[in-house]
């Protein structure tokens, strides 16, 4: 049966730094909470049911996301990981997974490795370098290596193939990917480990050729991006989409094309690991500037999930698949019970992965 794990973002409380940019308490929910409607039938602004605006620092709350996502079918957490050259940032809530052993739930890490700029999270501001990603080398990828064992060596933390399962979601970034994969599985048997296997994340069949590389393993492929550019240059609507752009207006893309799209897409790279949305809305962040999807119903999801599984376990990778994600909310992705359709989409979640 397919291993489903799900994307975890832990930009859910404040931090120092976040305080300093944005102004004091700014969290995800801030962006979340003053999103509005851009177009007739725009789902927004979306608000959170059953856990509510909560904050990640209160270990009930991620007790609660954890029984839930397994209710759901749904295996494990891939958190996002944040390193910048020996500084972590958004690490304490999976400090805390880690020290508490609680929830006692599976999960494994993927390093988000790119850099943080103004725009990500408010495009009305002048765009600047909040923190810049750089490779240092050896030295930092042992120290970030170290800095993760407690992790590594934690029971709970996912094996694929019998290996680390860990991500990189810029792989095509990292100078020299061999040398990183080389030096942590050389430390981890130094350490009674049995190794890594590496997947590089792909946005779109165009990113695929720069995580197939060197010292990763597996590529989990998400074709989200393929389906904006299928419908936007579609013939009826190129010049209509090109003039949105220009007026800086959204080009929402209907969650059905992304649905087509992707399945046929999965089809094409049976190589791949999939990777699949529930809906993308970047609004809260961006405006529109930022992908919208819209239509995404709680039965056109589990139809997907349903048909994802299916080609993830006819596919080379033994069954492994990924949800992005868990709680996105600032992106409009998320499987979280929300005031529209409270549990719907955990309860398609859960008749699509029927173990």
């Amino acid at each position: 049966m397919a291993l489903t794990l799900a994307f975890y973002l832990p930009q859910f409380y404040p931090t120092p730094e976040n305080d300093a940019w944005w102004g004091k308490g700014f969290t995800e929910w801030t962006n979340v909470g003053r999103a509005k409607p851009l177009f007739k039938g725009h789902y927004q602004p979306r608000v959170p049911a059953d856990l509510g605006y909560y904050d990640l620092r209160v270990p009930q709350t991620r007790e609660q996301q954890a029984a839930l996502a397994k209710e759901a079918g749904i295996d494990g957490f891939c958190y996002w990981h944040y390193w910048f050259a020996g500084r972590r940032l958004l690490d304490s809530v999976f400090e805390d997974v880690v020290n508490s052993g609680k929830p006692d739930y599976p999960f494994c890490l993927c390093w988000a490795n790119h850099s943080w700029k103004a725009k990500t999270w408010d495009p009305s501001v002048p765009d600047k370098m909040l923190m810049e990603q750089t490779y240092p080398g050896a030295s930092d990828y042992e120290a970030q290596f170290y800095a993760m064992l407690p992790a590594f060596k934690d029971k709970r933390y996912i094996r694929h193939k019998g290996r680390l399962l860990y991500g990189i979601f810029e792989p095509g970034d990292i100078p020299d990917m061999t040398e990183m994969s080389g030096l942590w599985n050389a430390l981890a048997a130094e350490n009674g480990l049995p190794g890594f296997c590496f997947f590089g994340f792909a946005q779109g069949s165009g990113a695929l050729g720069k995580a197939m590389r060197p010292g990763i393993d597996i590529v989990v492929y998400d074709a989200m991006y393929d389906a904006v550019y299928v419908h936007l240059h579609d013939k009826t609507r190129l010049l209509q989409a090109k003039l949105n752009s220009i007026l800086q207006r959204p080009n929402p893309i209907p969650y059905a094309r992304y649905s087509k799209v992707a399945t046929e897409k999965f089809r094409q790279f049976p190589d791949t690991v999939p990777c699949i949305d529930p809906d993308f809305d970047h609004s809260p962040r961006s405006g529109g500037k930022g992908v919208i999807m819209y239509g995404s119903t709680p039965r056109l999801w589990g139809e997907l999930c349903s048909k994802t599984r299916r080609l993830a376990e006819s596919g080379t990778q033994d069954g492994l698949m990924f949800i992005k994600a868990w709680n996105e909310w600032g992106e409009g992705n998320y499987l979280e019970p929300d005031l529209r359709y409270g549990r719907s989409y955990l309860d398609e979640t859960a008749e699509a992965l029927k173990k």
